[in-house]
């Protein structure tokens, strides 16, 4: 229920110059879905209240690096998603390497948006696999030289097992009978005593460190 009613709470920030591109993503929530565009500038994103996930289209600044380098120092848990012509994968890995939680292509279809949404609400990153399997071959190699293995209790033992499993937050709430907020507070703990920032890296170091039975 709680997870069920975070998600018609959403409303979702989009920095654009171009008209359209905001009108194209109301557009695709006009379904009465519960989620509210919130056009952007700038500065208001950074003042912004109340928008966890944000849209960023790249044609809006000629400083994207910058900006997102912005967003991490002065609101490091909203979650950013750049929409950008670039396809090629050093450029997204840079992107995401500066911040963003995602990265979609103008070309993106409508499914592709919404279920980028929902991956980087949920905590995770959204990318091409082919820069996903780059971003987990560098936590890997992060993780060979963390030689100090982390104590877990036995409820964080749980949450890792079924996060290197795949499974959601809404799923692990299920299975542990506890609460979604109660287990991304788990994931935050794990992620601080890895030493890491996301879940992809969570999970892989879990598991070439063999920390999970």
């Amino acid at each position: 229920m709680k997870e069920t009613l975070s998600r018609e709470q959403l409303r979702l920030g989009m920095i654009a110059t171009d008209p359209l591109r905001i009108l194209g993503l109301q557009a695709i929530f006009s379904d009465g879905g519960g989620v509210e565009v919130i056009p952007l500038s700038v500065p208001g994103a950074l003042d912004s209240s109340g928008v966890s996930v944000i849209l960023i289209d790249s044609a809006c600044t000629d400083h994207l690096y910058e900006l997102l380098g912005t967003f991490r120092r002065t609101r490091p848990y909203l979650r950013l998603i750049v929409l950008g012509l670039k396809e090629d994968h050093e450029h997204i890995q840079r992107v995401i390497g500066a911040g963003a939680k995602g990265y979609l292509a103008h070309t993106a279809s409508e499914s592709e948006i919404r279920l980028a949404i929902d991956i980087v609400q949920d905590g995770s990153v959204w990318a091409p696999r082919k820069v996903l399997a780059r971003l987990l071959e560098s936590a890997a190699a992060e993780s060979r030289n963390n030689v100090a293995d982390p104590k877990f209790t036995e409820r964080e033992g749980q949450v890792l097992r079924l996060l290197v499993a795949g499974r959601a937050n809404k799923e692990i709430a299920v299975v542990l009978g506890i609460d979604v907020n109660t287990v991304k507070a788990y994931v935050g703990r794990l992620m601080r005593k890895m030493g890491v920032d996301n879940r992809i890296a969570l999970t892989v170091q879990a598991v070439n460190r063999n920390l999970i039975s």
